[in-house]
């Protein structure tokens, strides 16, 4: 579960948009939540193993709960007025102006076409939306509270009496049960992601209820909150020349929501604004208190990543994370930086893992060999991209959730060992590399020439097993003498100085890389189709992982047209692993077997890891202003931000 993404309705909608993060060198900044938690009656319960609250009398019928969390307890009690992090006392008002890649040509996120709107989530609200000082805690936003029985069979949400759409009408549990059949019938992703909720129902005049096809998913009613509501009548209306509206199309008419912000102007492709309702019916919930605080947030478009820098330098927009370590360390020298009027900062990333890295598309027949996977790892000279390229910035990812305790360390030992011992024994002999229980899994090393050209060389010799031999200084298949070539699929040009340099690389062993660069609407069409050899992008983890796993890599999603299992991952061990992993009973168990898959993963080389800095770069112009401190888990921006008058003074422009 992504307990720091505003809704995994909407990150999975978008999951191929380009993130600037994974389409260059770095780690992707965190995606703040737009919205805060709300309030709903107090409950008597016990606390089970995975921090859910469960009835003190397991008889009884299950309690009503005002939010959960899926790591310990939740962090709040049922009476709380605000976060802690919030600064209650935050000014309304002004207009903070944000870039976005490439183009958009929708406002409708359920379906798989198009190109979404930056921003759209803003509009929206779901039915429980998380905190940002816990790493998965959830709080009731359109529901006033869930509850669940003891074996997660089901869960039910209470809606809010006074929850309404910014029409006036009120939110109604049809509404809920309509937004997740069309979601989950014109998604694929949807479909797959909730493919164990076997009905969706209205069950009272506030109530729905989610029923599951299997007991013991602690994680399903924890996503399903997650819920992003749309509203049935406005969808089933007419436009204003009597159209009859369309879910299954792509629209460009600004759609009805009942989140803080609706579309106030936008030119398709270019910009798109959002102002802030004034009437918005969730403002003075406790949770709501200080966010939401601008009174504008305009999404500016730009074709590329060097005319967005350009921009940012001239004041055209007041946000940049900067996802280029040459860039940060010598683009930013110009007089605003100098004078103060632009603020360089870094943002310690703490709750999420990642996994970056190049992806061979194992689809293709000379992909599918692991020895041939790590002799690409072997034959990549990151310490000396890293030295030229990133100014020593980066390290080395070694897990599918690095920058966590749920990577896995050293040799499996305890709980976790036993875990990759029933897997072996369930799947066919040499499933899972002998290494997972030997040795840990390393990257190759190589600090100086002499060490690259000895990589190199195991490298050959892997190829050699594998059936490929040199001629003439290429390499070719020892049965059809079809030489070694690929391409690697770029989404835009700011990764061909890192491409370029591993496609020398790989030339030094006869292996012909091209480079193929696009633009993002073309890539993602490409990445969808699973038309590209190799790509560069991953995955963000949160630290609770669980259903997502299986669009990540489970066999299944590898032959689903737009899911995040983009290598074609198939592997009966990984599968079960995952399995392991949802249906943890209790934290210890969690971490043994996310750890046993990370193992697995990583021994298997299904991709060649790539690098992060444990950090978000931003450089924003300085007329905003934050709580101190900040949310633990996230910069909060600009949820819990506000414009600041006196310091957009002292700059001296008023941006329009």
């Amino acid at each position: 579960m992504r307990s720091l993404i505003k809704t995994s309705v909407l990150c999975l909608a978008l999951a191929f948009a380009g993130s600037p993060a994974f389409a260059q060198d770095p780690a992707p900044a965190d995606a703040p939540a737009q919205n805060a938690p709300a309030k709903a009656a107090p409950t008597t319960t016990d606390q089970n193993a995975t921090g859910q609250a469960t009835p003190a009398n397991p008889d009884a019928a299950p309690a009503w709960h005002v939010g959960g969390a899926l790591i310990g307890a939740p962090k709040y009690p049922d009476d709380f007025k605000r976060f802690d992090y919030v600064n209650p006392d935050a000014p309304k008002g002004g207009l903070v102006r944000l870039p976005a890649d490439g183009t958009f040509d929708t406002y409708n996120f359920v379906i798989s076409k198009g190109t979404v709107a930056a921003g759209i989530g803003l509009i929206y609200d779901t039915l429980m939306t998380p905190s940002l000082d816990e790493s998965s805690s959830e709080y009731g936003l359109i529901a006033s509270g869930l509850s669940y029985p003891a074996d997660y069979s089901w869960v039910k949400y209470r809606l809010r009496p006074e929850a309404r759409w910014q029409d006036g009408k009120p939110i109604t549990p049809e509404d809920v049960v309509w937004s997740f059949e069309v979601l989950t019938k014109n998604n694929p992703q949807q479909e797959y992601y909730y493919r164990h909720v076997t009905k969706a129902e209205v069950t009272g005049p506030d109530e729905v209820t989610f029923t599951f096809d299997q007991a013991g998913n602690r994680e399903l009613p924890h996503i399903l909150g997650q819920l992003l509501v749309l509203p049935k009548h406005w969808w089933e209306g007419t436009d204003a020349k009597g159209n009859k509206r369309d879910i299954t199309a792509g629209t460009l008419e600004p759609p009805l929501g009942s989140g803080p912000y609706r579309i106030k102007s936008a030119i398709p492709g270019r910009t798109i604004t959002y102002e802030r309702v004034p009437d918005y019916w969730g403002e003075k919930l406790p949770v709501n208190v200080g966010t939401n605080n601008f009174d504008q947030i305009r999404y500016d478009y730009f074709r590329d990543d060097t005319s967005e820098l350009e921009a940012f330098k001239a004041d055209q927009f007041d946000w940049r994370v900067e996802a280029t370590a040459k860039t940060w360390a010598t683009a930013y020298d110009f007089p605003a930086v100098k004078d103060g009027k632009v603020i360089l900062e870094l943002f310690p990333s703490r709750g999420s893992g990642l996994m970056v890295g190049f992806i061979p598309n194992l689809r293709r027949p000379e992909f599918q060999d692991p020895r041939v996977r790590r002799a690409l790892n072997l034959a990549l000279a990151y310490e000396r991209m890293n030295r030229i390229l990133f100014f020593g910035q980066y390290q080395r990812i070694n897990s599918y959730f690095y920058g966590t305790d749920l990577a896995a360390s050293g040799l499996p030992e305890g709980r976790e060992l036993a875990i990759l011992k029933e897997v072996q024994a369930e799947v066919p002999p040499g499933s899972i590399p002998d290494s997972v229980f030997t040795k840990p899994y390393a990257n190759p090393v190589a600090e100086n020439p002499g060490a690259e050209r000895d990589n190199l060389k195991q490298a050959l010799d892997l190829l050699n097993e594998a059936g490929w031999v040199q001629k003439g200084g290429k390499l070719v298949n020892a049965k059809t003498g079809a030489p070694f070539t690929f391409e690697f699929l770029l989404n835009g040009p700011t990764f061909e100085r890192v491409g370029l340099q591993f496609k020398q690389s790989l030339a030094r062993i006869g292996i012909d890389m091209t480079l193929r660069t696009v633009d993002s609407s073309q890539y993602v069409n490409r990445v969808r189709a699973r038309d590209f050899d190799m790509i560069y992008t991953g995955w963000p983890q949160s630290l609770s992982p669980g259903n997502e796993q299986r669009g990540f890599f489970g066999s299944d999603a590898a032959d689903q047209a737009g899911s995040q299992n983009y290598g074609g991952v198939k592997n009966p061990a990984i599968d079960k692993l995952i399995e392991k992993v949802i249906y943890a009973k209790d934290r210890e168990d969690l971490v043994a077997a996310t750890h046993a898959l990370d193992r697995v993963m990583m021994a298997s080389d299904y991709v060649i890891p790539g690098w992060t800095l444990p950090a978000t770069r931003v450089a924003r112009w300085n007329r905003f202003s934050h709580p101190d401190p900040l949310p633990y888990y996230s910069d909060g921006f600009p949820t819990v931000w506000w414009y600041d008058n006196a310091k957009a003074a002292a700059i001296g422009r008023i941006p329009q």
